[in-house]
């Protein structure tokens, strides 16, 4: 799957919670901040854990304000094991 997460998601520790939660879940894939002000997640798991990495995505950090979030599939594969900042 591919999300864009749009609101106040930059600068208050988005990507690094999702890194914990993804690992937590079990999901591989990465997350990047984005030049317009959104993150990026590109995410691989079976769908239950999918469906509650969505959930925990639109809560977010304490810091952070999720207006919206854009859920996509994806042909696009998820490289390695893990679950990893890109830049």
């Amino acid at each position: 799957m591919r999300y864009i997460v749009r609101g106040r998601v930059q600068g208050v520790g988005f990507r690094w919670w999702c890194l914990r939660v993804a690992d937590v879940l079990g999901v591989r894939g990465s997350v990047r901040n984005r030049a317009d002000g959104t993150v990026e997640i590109r995410a691989a798991a079976d769908p239950s854990t999918l469906t509650a990495f969505e959930g925990r995505l639109r809560s977010g950090p304490s810091l952070a304000r999720v207006d919206e979030i854009e859920a996509t599939p994806s042909a696009e594969p998820v490289a390695g094991d893990g679950f990893v900042i890109a830049s």
